[in-house]
C-alpha cells in the first residue's frame, strides 16, 4: 500500500513515454482454433498412455508381439485372441476398449480441422515445407497468430522458444540450450517435422545431416526445427516459399557442379 502512489506515478512515465508493451491477444475464433488443436494434441498424449500400459502388460507375462503395428487390424486381432488369466485379459480389455474410443474422438477432430485446412490458402504455402503436414500447418497458423507482430524471423523463433539462451559474465557471452518459452505444442510440432526431414533429400536434410556430424542428432534437430519456422514465417508473410526455393535450386547447381 505504501508504494502504490510511487507506482502509479512510474506506469503513467511509462505509459505517457510509450515504453509499455502490450501484450497480444489472439481473435476469439483462432484462440477456439488453437485450443481444438491442442485438445488434439492432448487426446493423443492419453491414446498413448493407454498403448504403453498394453505394451507393460505384454511384457509383464512375457508375451513377445508378433505384429509390427500392435494396434493395426493384425495387431488387434492378436490382442483379442491372447490366451491370459481372468485379471490381466479384463485389464486388457478395458484398455483396448478405451483405445478404440479415443481413436474414435481423434478421428472426429482430424476431420473437423482438415475441413478447416481446406479453407485457408495459407496451409497450401506451408505444406510445401518438407515434413509440415497440413495438422501441423494448421497449428503453426493458431498458435503464432498475426504474422505482422514479429518485425522478422529471428524474434518469431524467440519466442517460440527455439533460440538459445545467452550467459554473459566478465564481457564474455556463452549460448546456452534454447530458452523453452513460448508454446510446447508449437515447438514439438516443429521438433516432429524436423525428424521427419531426415529421410529423404533437400536441404533441411542437408542442414541436419552437417549440423549432425558437429554437434548430434539431438542439436540438429532443434536447428532444423527453428529452420522450418523460419521458412513458415517467409511463407506467412509472403504467401511464398521463396527461400526454399532458392536453397533448393542452389543445391542442385552444387550437386550438378561436383558431379560435372
Amino acid at each position: 500500500m505504501k508504494t502504490d502512489a510511487v507506482d502509479a506515478k512510474t506506469l503513467a512515465h511509462l505509459l505517457r513515454a510509450d515504453l509499455l508493451p502490450e501484450a497480444y491477444v489472439a481473435p476469439r475464433e483462432l484462440r477456439d482454433l488453437r485450443e481444438w488443436l491442442r485438445h488434439r494434441i492432448a487426446l493423443t498424449a492419453m491414446r498413448s498412455a493407454l498403448k504403453n500400459r498394453v505394451h507393460a502388460i505384454l511384457a509383464k507375462h512375457g508375451i513377445t508381439r508378433q505384429h509390427s503395428d500392435l494396434f493395426g487390424r493384425g495387431g488387434r486381432q492378436f490382442l483379442a485372441e491372447l490366451q491370459l488369466r481372468e485379471a490381466p485379459r479384463r485389464r486388457l480389455d478395458s484398455l483396448m476398449s478405451l483405445i478404440c474410443d479415443f481413436d474414435r474422438e481423434i478421428t472426429q477432430t482430424t476431420k473437423e480441422i482438415e475441413q478447416r485446412a481446406k479453407a485457408d490458402d495459407r496451409v497450401d504455402v506451408l505444406t510445401q515445407i518438407r515434413g509440415v503436414g497440413r495438422y501441423t500447418a494448421m497449428l503453426i497458423i493458431a498458435e503464432v497468430g498475426e504474422i505482422e507482430r514479429f518485425p522478422d524471423a529471428r524474434h518469431l523463433c524467440a519466442w517460440a522458444g527455439l533460440t538459445p539462451t545467452v550467459r554473459s559474465s566478465d564481457g564474455k557471452a556463452r549460448l546456452g540450450r534454447i530458452s523453452r518459452q513460448g508454446s510446447p505444442a508449437l515447438r514439438c510440432a516443429l521438433v516432429e517435422a524436423a525428424q521427419k526431414c531426415t529421410t529423404g533429400g533437400g536441404p533441411l536434410r542437408d542442414q541436419f545431416e552437417r549440423i549432425t556430424k558437429r554437434r548430434g542428432r539431438k542439436v540438429a534437430k532443434v536447428a532444423v526445427a527453428r529452420q522450418i519456422l523460419t521458412l513458415s514465417y517467409y511463407g506467412l508473410r509472403d504467401g511464398e516459399i521463396r527461400c526454399l526455393a532458392r536453397r533448393s535450386r542452389a543445391c542442385a547447381k552444387e550437386k550438378l557442379a561436383v558431379a560435372a
